[in-house]
């Protein structure tokens, strides 16, 4: 039997763009779509429900707080790998393959697809974004010694690597506590460019002063508190290219 791979969709008002989402993922590659309607008051859980996906109620928004609604829903029948993907249409779902296929060959437990080192539409990450990505890895490699390029939301994990990271950040820090908390269990980590085109509609996050001021400001806490409230180690890192 081939290793089963479910996705996770957080997604919060995104009855337009989530159609174009699921549409292209391939079903005979991934189990289970799990999309969390986070506090949506929209059609999104509808439209999740026509296309088959398991949808998993979380009304208190939050990026971080979906992610981890889905897990709860997803360890009933965990898979080999999950793979988080936006519902706005931004990251393309047919790259699914390319992400999971170091997992799969037992090369890496966890792969970061990244948007930096992949084509990005023009418009589709704008200066604070980059900046923000800049910024934030730069600390990483300052403080772990990692190679990150990207905090895309884009990646691939393996179930029991998964399990190891104890996640528990509710917003805007899940994907760098992610990526820290990786480099400091040793994770088998690679990245892979990815593809990223203009989104559907508005970002809640980057297309607001207010979204990017927190976004911001929290990715900071999370550097912050895991290398000096929580400290992460840095240890010897396997990390494959």
């Amino acid at each position: 039997m081939k290793p089963t791979i479910d996705v996770l969709i957080p997604a919060r008002n995104e009855e337009e763009a989530l159609p174009l989402v699921l549409q292209e993922i391939d079903r005979d590659l991934v189990r289970r779509i799990y999309v969390v309607d986070n506090g949506s008051t929209d059609r999104t859980a509808e439209r999740a429900r026509a296309a088959g996906c398991e949808v998993v109620n979380c009304p208190t928004p939050g990026y971080g707080r979906a992610c981890l609604a889905g897990l709860a829903a997803i360890a009933k029948d965990p898979p080999a790998i999950v793979v988080f993907l936006d519902g706005d249409h931004s990251d393309h779902p047919d790259q699914i393959a390319v992400l999971v296929a170091p997992i799969l060959a037992d090369q890496a437990d966890f792969v970061l697809g990244s948007r930096t080192r992949g084509v990005a539409e023009k418009g589709s990450l704008n200066l604070t974004q980059r900046f923000g990505n800049w910024l934030a890895t730069r600390l990483m490699r300052l403080f772990w010694h990692t190679d990150y390029s990207d905090l895309g939301p884009f990646r691939a994990i393996a179930w029991p690597a998964l399990q190891q990271l104890a996640m528990s950040d509710t917003d805007f820090g899940w994907t760098i506590e992610m990526q820290i908390k990786a480099r400091g269990h040793q994770l088998r980590t690679q990245e892979r460019p990815v593809p990223y085109r203009v989104r559907v509609g508005q970002s809640k996050i980057s297309g607001t002063l207010s979204g990017c001021v927190r976004a911001g400001t929290k990715i900071l806490y999370t550097i912050f508190k895991y290398r000096f409230l929580q400290p992460v180690k840095s240890v010897p890192v396997r990390n494959l290219s």
